[in-house]
């Protein structure tokens, strides 16, 4: 009785073997057969640009949402910058400081310097008429030996003194009337562009803070809350542009037969069900982190992965980023 139960032991085990072996046959029969299409998968790309604003702030509005299409020109979001409004003031003031310096320095003296200047000066002229007369007087007196040496020199000197008087006066006329110097005026002429330029600096800062879309496309992500701070060149929105859209692959070498710069081939995208026409405009390595190492056995060789891009020739309608697309093999 014993022995009978080991035979059918045995025979039981064998069958199941045998079963084991007949299935891992199928299985492998059917997998090759389903191995002879070959897939490469990748997926759909479209550019993106970042909204950004080169100064800080708070969100004070935001006027589109995720998933929203915009034209270029629509204003985005408005930032508050009550810094920004301050400074703002400050340069208005120096401004308006400097274009009256300016203004003063070009135009001179006031009539009333100009006239007090000029009365000074017919002073200093008739008293040096006065001096200049005394003087000859006393000169030919001298000659003729009746004033001593001591009153010449002194109608002498008061005689100089009346020139350097009148002179002085004459000079502070002329500059009354000249204004001020040239090199003043030139001064005061760039403080004011100066002043122009940094209130012009400012006026540029506040319209950062009204954030623009530079090319028509679509919302794909929004950043920060209303009422929260960002900083200088803090992303606020990135747009999709869904006019420059691709699909992108990662290949591995040996199937880059018919992958070829400027080479075109079919593609199929399974959310539309349908085959599509692109054609590839970049290839590139992806490095030695991307390789397919072989097991090292004699005649294998280490194979590389490279990134494709292909461009559909024609506008896809429906087709969004990140749908799967297929590269039949």
């Amino acid at each position: 009785m014993d022995n009978r139960t080991q035979r059918l032991n045995i025979v039981l085990s064998l069958v199941c073997f045998a079963v084991v072996i007949a299935i891992v046959c199928t299985v492998g029969i059917l997998t090759s057969r389903h191995q002879e299409t070959e897939f490469v998968q990748g997926q759909a790309e479209a550019s993106e640009y970042r909204v950004s604003s080169k100064v800080p702030g708070r969100i004070a509005r935001i006027l589109v949402q995720e998933g929203q299409a915009v034209k270029a020109g629509d204003t985005l979001a408005i930032l508050d910058t009550p810094d920004i409004d301050a400074k703002l003031a400050q340069a208005e003031a120096v401004k308006n400081a400097a274009t009256a310096q300016n203004a003063k320095a070009q135009k001179g003296a006031r009539e009333e310097q100009i006239q007090g200047a000029y009365e000074l000066w017919q002073k200093a002229k008739a008293g040096l008429e006065i001096y200049e007369k005394s003087y000859r007087r006393v000169e030919n007196l001298f000659g003729q030996g009746v004033v001593s040496e001591q009153k010449r020199d002194e109608a002498k000197a008061q005689y100089d003194a009346a020139v350097a008087t009148e002179k002085a006066a004459k000079s502070q006329y002329d500059m009354a009337v000249n204004g001020a110097e040239k090199e003043v005026r030139d001064m005061a002429e760039a403080q004011m562009h100066q002043a122009e330029g940094v209130v012009a600096e400012v006026n540029a800062y506040i319209e950062e803070t009204i954030l623009l879309a530079t090319l028509d496309g679509e919302v794909s992500e929004i950043f920060p809350m209303v009422g929260e701070l960002v900083g200088t060149g803090a992303p606020i929105m990135n747009i999709a542009v869904m006019d420059d859209m691709w699909t992108t692959f990662n290949v591995r070498e040996d199937l880059l037969k018919d992958m070829t710069m400027g080479s075109e081939f079919q593609a199929y995208v399974p959310a539309l069900d349908r085959d599509i026409k692109v054609r590839v405009t970049y290839m590139r390595d992806l490095g030695s982190y991307a390789a397919w190492k072989a097991t090292k056995v004699m005649g294998q060789y280490d194979l590389k992965t490279f990134e494709v891009r292909a461009v559909p020739e024609e506008k896809v309608g429906d087709l969004r980023p990140g749908m799967t697309v297929l590269i039949r093999k």
